[in-house]
């Protein structure tokens, strides 16, 4: 697997919570993708490729659930990155109560101490955090890149919609 120079690699929400069963918000058919999240990981690190987890961490009376049952709570199962994919040493972890990555963390900071230029992106839900971290990225003038079978929504047609943003809005390569 081939990482541009001056890249990183998002691992974005992949969580107990959505992926196993049990989860607070179960996102039917995510669990298919992280066998392939995991072979990108591993080319990442082959590659030298920073290797950066996004993680939903939640206070008990966050605003979100108003939205939506609350879900990874900060230090609960729920808000742990799922075992397939556990983060190594060296790896960064940021944790985010909002959708995108980049509002109200360090990401941004990270990233441009680092010299990245290109973000890779994998993870869900493809319309809410896949799609606002990709967004802040690109408005922040990052390349970004989404590869197609390490997403997942709700649905089909959902993924469908937002490749078409992610690649005509954006300006995005979907991989």
């Amino acid at each position: 697997m081939e990482f541009e120079a001056d890249s990183a690699l998002l691992v974005i929400d992949m969580l107990n919570d959505f992926i196993e069963e049990g989860g607070a918000l179960l996102v039917p058919g995510a669990k298919r993708i992280v066998p392939r999240i995991a072979e990108i990981i591993d080319g990442a690190r082959e590659s030298g490729v920073p290797v950066v987890y996004v993680t939903d961490s939640h206070r008990e009376d966050d605003h979100e659930f108003r939205h939506w049952p609350p879900h990874a709570l900060t230090g609960s199962w729920g808000g742990e990155v799922v075992k397939e994919l556990a983060p190594r040493a060296g790896d960064y972890v940021v944790p985010k109560r909002r959708y995108s990555a980049f509002f109200g963390t360090d990401l941004d900071n990270y990233l441009r101490e680092m010299g990245v230029k290109t973000l890779y992106l994998t993870g869900v839900l493809t319309n809410i955090c896949v799609y606002a971290t990709a967004l802040d990225a690109s408005m922040r003038n990052y390349s970004v890149k989404v590869f197609r079978d390490a997403v997942a929504s709700l649905s089909e047609e959902t993924d469908s919609f937002i490749f078409r943003q992610l690649e005509e809005v954006l300006q995005a390569e979907l991989l």
